[in-house]
């Protein structure tokens, strides 16, 4: 029961420090992610799907890919 909280707090913690970049820091720095889906919203479905731990080290090893010289296309959450 009680983990099962926490990685609810988490989750909803990650989901919301993804909405503050998307709503409020995007739009001031411009579309610039290689991949589709977007880092964002693969953050997201990463969250959504392995839940708040491995959804966000999926997400920092996907943003840490995402530069200029990286890969870019279509990239889906394993």
């Amino acid at each position: 029961m009680l983990k099962r909280i926490i990685k609810s707090v988490f989750s909803v913690f990650f989901l919301f420090l993804i909405w503050i970049y998307q709503n409020l820091i995007s739009p001031i720095l411009g579309k610039s992610c290689r991949f589709t889906p977007t880092c964002s919203h693969y953050g997201i479905e990463a969250i959504k799907k392995h839940g708040p731990f491995k959804g966000a080290w999926l997400t920092i090893k996907r943003i840490g890919r995402c530069h200029p010289w990286g890969g870019h296309g279509h990239d889906p959450v394993p």
